[in-house]
């Protein structure tokens, strides 16, 4: 029978076996771990033992200074146990903070401590259940007791273990190498000195590391240039560190500088966590290559603080090996549950409009919407407006054409360097002759240097400044084209210009330039304003709604003016100004017969008012979400004109769309508290002269009155948080060609990451104390390189 059975090993032999297996793995050829690719999900995890010996203390370090994975605002599905449905309660964790992890995944509870350090010696208060397989059986709170056990458990054994491994005075090495207090104290200055360098750096995206680092180089770097400059300028710094330091602890290699900026970019995300807190908040995302290729998705956190005021903050970058919708999620939500977020809290969604964000079908806004339906998504509204100047710029045939050849003469003009200075010269010239002759003012910041733009389809606002450039230079680059057309080296860049020049010094170029300067006049104060990160959605839908005034009134009142301007410019460039009831006679076309049309019909009704009811028309198609009834809701709660916007049946149907945050009581409580709400405001002076829910929300902190209209004040965040524009997202991305250039092309993307959260949220990062980051750094080291 022997051979049918197996017998149980003891409590020696599995050790014996263990250690064999140990051994083994020892001797396998040892592969770097990335920290960052380390699940945070408990059930995700490999065993400890699975890694490396030499590893495995860099990972249990990694995963204890990251904390438990605890994603407090999830929401925690129910399952039915017994006759009961119940669920993982959040306040455990409050109770057993320092240990118990849940897994979203397995929709379990776990042990950190006993992940890290329990060895496998059989069944103790649920055995490996803990560890491998989850504890779900959520009616037995007492279990989690039960685990823990008494001082001496397999628990509290493999707790202590894990103070050990962070309590660096603990170590036995500590004990055999106690250090004088003067060797301390250089060490603490050298690593202090070395920590000054790199915030320095980070604050300024600049490089750490030169071609050559050696003694003998004239140029070390930038980290080590300005730590010799920081030498140079304190005598008790210069004393303790490079050429003056222990070979082994100067502090200044690169794995020394990569944790320190670890732990500066640790500690900035932490300070955002904290103050995110547990408000609710929107997502910003979008996707870019940076230089190596890599498809990088940036997340941006937009959330109401503490005062009161809209917030923006960048979490993080993360690399997706494909940009699928479903790929995203899963980004996302390990980013997530790094940082101990949840996709519950989330309010709001905002991206560009790309299929693979905004699909309907299976576009990541549903994949979110699937698991959240108050995640509500609002289109980019600065992308909305760019996409409606561009259709206008496509679909209108003479507007279309005017563009192309824009472009074509920034295209022959710019086409080198040597006609670039031509340019500029001829300019310059220009300039002098104004500032001489009066017609120019004199001040700072006036008549800067100026260059032909080309108006691109994804820039905000490059459109109105190709042209406004155009406009200011436009008999420099006449004289450009001139001398092209004469000299040009190949008889096709002749030829271009003799095109270019056929066309652009004419009356009808002109018109359109500056009807669609004006135009776009209008809207680029419209495109600046949603850029801004304090932009809240009801202030958007007035300005739009100015706009969309702007362009009708134009239309009635605008022609003579602009005629005025157009005469002007004609004037000054010598074009000829044609008479508005002459017969208009098109370029290029025989006339028909019986068809009679004259300048003023083609250029006013043609052009003039076609064009305008081009764009009316296209910021009505764009702009429908504010027509939706969520946003309808919303702008109820607007404070302007002493709240005369106030509409208590839409602010409870605004709350119905909330239902995890309003139930049928909350929404009775509601009815009543607004009631009460709008009489005591509009009795106060110091909210009459409010405009927008911004500044409504931060009067009520500061008045300590959102703690007396608890629910007003929870709506008033939640309309806050909707996001308005993806241009802080834009802006990592431009950050994001600092930080990783040319040369700087083989950044690994956690290191990327590290010094985009610094560089970008820099005013967090300068705030944070010295001493922390120290800390910080000191729990990611060995203790072998510690003194």
């Amino acid at each position: 029978m022997d051979k049918f059975l197996k017998r149980k090993l003891t409590v020696e032999e599995t050790s014996s076996v263990g250690n064999r297996a140990s051994n083994d793995l020892s001797k396998r050829q040892h592969v770097e771990i990335n920290l960052d690719a380390l699940p945070s999900d408990p059930r995700l995890r490999e065993r400890i033992s699975s890694y490396h010996p030499n590893d495995r203390d860099r990972i249990r370090r990694h995963y204890l200074q990251q904390g438990p994975c605890q994603p407090k605002g999830h929401d925690f599905p129910q399952k039915k146990i017994g006759n009961i449905y119940r669920r993982f309660v959040p306040k455990w964790f409050e109770e057993h903070g320092n240990w118990l992890e849940y897994s979203i995944e397995n929709d379990a509870a776990f042990c950190l401590c006993c992940y890290l350090y329990r060895p496998d010696i059989g069944a103790q208060a649920g055995g490996d259940v803990f560890v491998s397989e989850g504890y779900t059986n959520w009616k037995k709170k007492e279990k989690f007791k039960e685990h823990v056990g008494g001082p001496d458990s397999a628990h509290n054994k493999a707790w202590r273990n894990c103070e050990d491994l962070m309590n660096q005075q603990q170590h036995i090495r500590s004990i055999f190498m106690k250090q004088s207090t003067q060797a301390r104290n250089d060490y603490r200055i050298r690593l202090t000195a070395s920590l000054d360098c790199i915030r320095f750096l980070l604050c300024q995206g600049l490089a750490f590391r030169g071609d050559d680092e050696s003694e003998e180089s004239e140029n070390h770097g930038n980290f080590l240039e300005l730590l010799y400059f920081l030498g140079d300028h304190n005598e008790y710094i210069k004393k303790v560190i490079l050429s003056n330091a222990p070979g082994n602890h100067k502090m200044i290699a690169p794995s020394i500088q990569k944790d320190l900026v670890r732990a500066c970019a640790m500690e900035t995300t932490n300070a955002i966590l904290r103050e995110v807190g547990d408000e609710f908040f929107a997502i910003l995302l979008d996707e870019c290559r940076d230089i190596s290729v890599k498809e990088q998705m940036a997340v941006v956190l937009r959330f109401v603080n503490s005062q009161g005021c809209v917030v923006e903050r960048f979490l993080g970058i993360v690399h997706v090996r494909d940009t699928t919708a479903s790929s995203l999620k899963v980004a996302l939500e390990s980013l997530f549950l790094k940082h101990n977020l949840s996709l519950s809290k989330v309010r709001g969604q905002g991206y560009d409009g790309a299929s693979n964000m905004r699909g309907e079908f299976n576009g990541l806004k549903t994949l979110i919407l699937q698991e959240n339906s108050s995640a509500y998504y609002v289109h980019c509204f600065a992308h909305q407006l760019q996409l409606a100047l561009v259709a206008v710029a496509k679909k209108k045939p003479q507007v279309a054409a005017f563009f192309n050849i824009v472009n074509n003469i920034t295209t022959v003009v710019g086409a080198s360097c040597k006609r670039r200075d031509l340019l500029q010269e001829k300019q310059l010239n220009k300039l002098q002759e104004a500032l001489e002759s009066g017609e120019l003012l004199v001040g700072k910041g006036f008549n800067q240097e100026r260059s032909l733009q080309r108006a691109g389809d994804t820039r905000w606002g490059s459109h109105y400044r190709s042209l406004i450039n155009l406009s200011i230079m436009f008999s420099s680059v006449i004289e450009v084209l001139q001398i092209i057309q004469e000299d040009g080296v190949k008889p096709s860049q002749r030829g271009e210009a003799f095109s270019i020049l056929s066309v652009i010094p004419t009356y009808e170029f002109a018109f359109i330039l500056h009807l669609m300067t004006t135009i776009l006049g209008i809207t680029n104060q419209l495109s600046l304003a949603l850029q801004r990160k304090d932009q809240d959605i009801v202030n958007v839908m007035d300005l739009v709604r100015v706009a969309k005034q702007h362009l009708p009134d134009m239309q009635d009142e605008g022609w003579e003016s602009l005629l005025s301007e157009i005469s002007a410019f004609s004037m000054k460039n010598d074009i000829d100004i044609i008479n508005m009831d002459d017969k208009y006679v098109t370029p290029g076309r025989p006339q028909r017969k019986g068809e009679v049309l004259t300048n003023l019909n083609y250029f006013r009704f043609e052009l003039f008012n076609s064009i305008i009811d081009w764009q009316l028309q296209e910021l009505n198609n764009r702009f429908n979400e504010v027509n939706t009834h969520l946003l309808l809701c919303v702008a109820c709660l607007s404070p302007k004109d002493s709240f005369a916007a106030f509409d208590k049946s839409k602010l409870i149907e605004l709350a119905r769309c909330y239902p995890s945050e309003f139930t049928e009581i909350d929404l009775r409580l509601l009815g009543k508290q607004l009631e009460t709400y709008i009489r005591d405001l509009s009795s106060h002076k110091e909210f009459s002269s409010l405009k927008s829910i911004g500044d409504l929300s931060q009067k009520l902190v500061a008045t300590r009155k959102h703690i007396v209209y608890p629910f007003v004040y929870l709506l008033v965040k939640l309309a806050l948080v909707l996001p308005v524009a993806t241009a802080s997202v834009e802006r990592i991305f431009s950050a994001m060609k600092i930080v990783k250039t040319r040369l700087r092309n083989k950044m690994g993307d956690s290191w990327m990451n590290d010094c985009l959260v610094t560089y970008i949220e820099k005013d967090i990062f300068c705030k944070i104390d010295r001493e922390r980051i120290l800390n910080s750094f000191q729990d990611m080291r060995p203790r072998r390189e510690q003194l």
